[in-house]
């Protein structure tokens, strides 16, 4: 495409967290006419519970877009019809948060683009990234895909993989993917409004399903691994977080790595001195090393600094489940 066919192509942007801004600000620094820009109301949060702005509607104020904050396209038919109305070529989604209801799906004539944190048919679903750390996975990736009526099911345009870190948190993994996934949609957008890209089928039988996550999740079960606990730290960070519980409070993991350390046979959930000083947790499997934590209605902590306000917490036994 040239530069003026690119400013040419309407596009409606569909999107709500920070993360999703690389694709918007992607799309505009291109020089896509952006005809409108759809992201999920206003939150109230904070203990004056101000009404906060998502950051996708924070950046398309300054930059002087068309802002539609519907609560529900399924169950607003005027705000479907502006999107009609809109005319777009193409609707672009990035963590918008909603399903897209089939008449608007079928509304632009390039269809409705999608960024997906995964390599589908992989980890379909609301919860790509945790469930690709949890399950112990070594690549994961974006994909670009045309939305259909289906769970993250429609044909994909482009994948591009990535290594996750051996320490690497979904705090760090979530942007990063969407950065590439940003770069992605770019790199492909034109060849698929030439008609260059040709949309290819998932395979269903090699697809993945994720769950959305509630608080349980973040439960910790000592009689598992270390492994699988320092993978479940690092998949639910920042939501739903990991927790355990100390006489009675709940206590926050918030940092915490696999140890080499093989201590004397110990009951799982026991909480041990390491022989180079650091604070471990016994597992079924292993010894988890504490980097931070945090106790109920207090601030984080480095372990060190927590095991000076308590002084029985080496020695002691954190629940499982």
């Amino acid at each position: 495409m040239t530069e003026s066919s690119t400013q040419a192509l309407r596009v409606v942007f569909m999107g709500t967290p920070d993360f999703a801004l690389p694709a918007l600000s992607g799309l505009v620094d291109a020089g896509y006419r952006i005809v409108g820009v759809l992201t999920r109301p206003d939150r109230r949060a904070g203990r004056g519970r101000r009404a906060a702005k998502p950051p996708i509607k924070a950046f398309a104020e300054e930059q002087g877009l068309s802002i539609f904050q519907p609560a529900s396209l399924k169950r607003d038919a005027e705000a479907r019809e502006q999107i009609a109305s809109l005319a777009p070529d193409v609707i672009v989604v990035a963590a918008y948060g909603a399903f897209l209801p089939d008449d608007t799906l079928a509304v632009p004539r390039l269809g409705c683009l999608n960024i997906h944190p995964s390599l589908l048919p992989r980890h379909r679903g609301p919860s790509p990234v945790p469930s690709a750390i949890l399950a112990g996975d070594e690549v994961t990736g974006v994909s670009v895909m045309l939305l259909d009526s289906g769970m993250d099911s429609g044909p994909i345009l482009a994948q591009r993989p990535t290594p996750i870190g051996p320490l690497e948190y979904r705090s760090e993994l979530t942007p990063r993917l969407f950065r590439m996934g940003a770069g992605l949609l770019i790199e492909t957008l034109p060849g698929w409004a030439s008609g260059e890209v040709k949309a290819q089928p998932q395979d269903d039988a090699a697809a993945t399903i994720t769950k959305l996550l509630d608080r349980e999740d973040g439960r910790i079960d000592w009689t598992g691994s270390a492994q699988h606990v320092g993978r479940q730290i690092r998949a639910f960070d920042p939501w739903p977080g990991t927790h355990t519980m100390w006489r009675g409070k709940s206590l926050k993991i918030l940092t915490a790595t696999p140890s080499k350390s093989t201590p004397a046979s110990r009951a799982a959930g026991e909480v041990v001195e390491l022989t180079d000083g650091g604070i471990g947790v016994v597992t079924g499997d292993g010894v988890l090393e504490l980097t931070t934590v945090q106790i109920e209605s207090k601030r984080p902590a480095p372990v060190g600094e927590f095991v000076q306000g308590y002084r029985d917490f080496v020695g002691s036994r954190l629940d499982s489940l």
